[in-house]
């Protein structure tokens, strides 16, 4: 099989490595070879957050080129639009719609761009952008947009719904089991 690359991209402390986590158990249980990376500048401040996955029949790096990601899960609009360089003709964009203010946007030395989602589409890029953040509160809690996006993600996955079960009771303690079931179920059902 050919090597694909999944990029997930969002500010310190929303999940992001939970997410990786998750995707990787979930690859092994069909014998794929894994490479799991995260780059991340000032997360413990709420910089960005990037983690690689990569699976293949035999994968030798962890880190995804530019232009080579097949897939950019991201949760947070701002870093969806900051590496759409990475994604591959072909690739496809799942986004959160929320938004998180970036220092310079706090200080007021700039303001967050508006209509990202439309810039990106118009850039000929395939976006599936939604609010993720509303499905988790819905779920039961705010810090579950991570598995949200996982369940979005596994609509474009030929894995059983079981599958990714699994791997979501071995990557999540267990007082938190039902409620990130919740959040999988109303972001692959959204």
């Amino acid at each position: 099989m050919e090597t694909k690359n999944i990029m997930i991209v969002g500010v310190g402390g929303q999940g992001s490595l939970l997410a990786s986590k998750l995707l990787g158990r979930l690859l092994l249980t069909r014998g794929y070879d894994i490479k799991v990376s995260e780059v991340h500048g000032m997360s413990q401040r709420g910089g960005s957050v990037v983690t690689y996955v990569r699976f293949g029949d035999k994968v030798y790096s962890p880190i995804v080129d530019k232009g080579e990601a097949d897939f950019i899960v991201s949760f947070e609009l701002l870093e969806a639009a900051r590496y759409t360089e990475d994604l591959k003709p072909g690739g496809k964009i799942i986004t959160s719609t929320q938004q998180i203010n970036p220092m310079p946007v706090i200080t007021g030395a700039a303001q967050y761009p508006a209509e990202l989602v439309g810039k990106i589409r118009a850039a000929g890029m395939d976006i599936d952008a939604f609010d993720a953040l509303a499905l988790a509160e819905q779920a039961g809690s705010s810090k579950a947009v991570n598995i949200v996006l996982m369940g979005r993600l596994s609509k474009y996955f030929d894995f059983t719904e079981e599958e990714w079960m699994t791997a979501i009771e071995q990557s999540v303690p267990a007082k938190f089991l039902e409620l990130n079931k919740q959040a999988f179920l109303m972001g692959r059902n959204a």
